[in-house]
């Protein structure tokens, strides 16, 4: 929530936490969950580096495009340093995904 333009939202529902960044999705959790998982956007290609080297932590992921989006087992041992680097990678990609003008607003805005 410290991150310039994030909201949360419970748009499918009151199991599923989304935090979004001028409306997009960059990190969703299910609020019923045993273990706290997280599912965030992440380059391709790093997202399989993140997955050889945290097998059964950093998973394809789950309900999201494979390709673009790790499930990542927050309780596991990951250390906070790389969490922290995982969700700022999340909300950077999409914020590099918004459209210039957005963009733009979201270094203008207060919060």
């Amino acid at each position: 929530m410290q991150l310039r333009g994030v909201e949360e939202t419970l748009p499918f529902g009151p199991d599923t936490l989304v935090y979004k960044v001028m409306g997009k999705a960059f990190a969703l959790t299910g609020l019923d969950e045993e273990q706290f998982m997280v599912n965030l956007k992440c380059d391709p290609e790093r997202a399989i580096e993140l997955r050889d080297e945290y097998p059964g932590v950093i998973i394809p992921g789950w309900h999201m495009n494979k390709k673009h989006w790790n499930t990542v087992f927050f309780e596991q041992g990951l250390g906070n340093d790389l969490l922290i680097d995982l969700i700022d990678h999340s909300y950077q990609l999409v914020v590099d995904g918004l459209p210039r003008k957005v963009r733009e607003d979201l270094q203008q805005s207060d919060g």
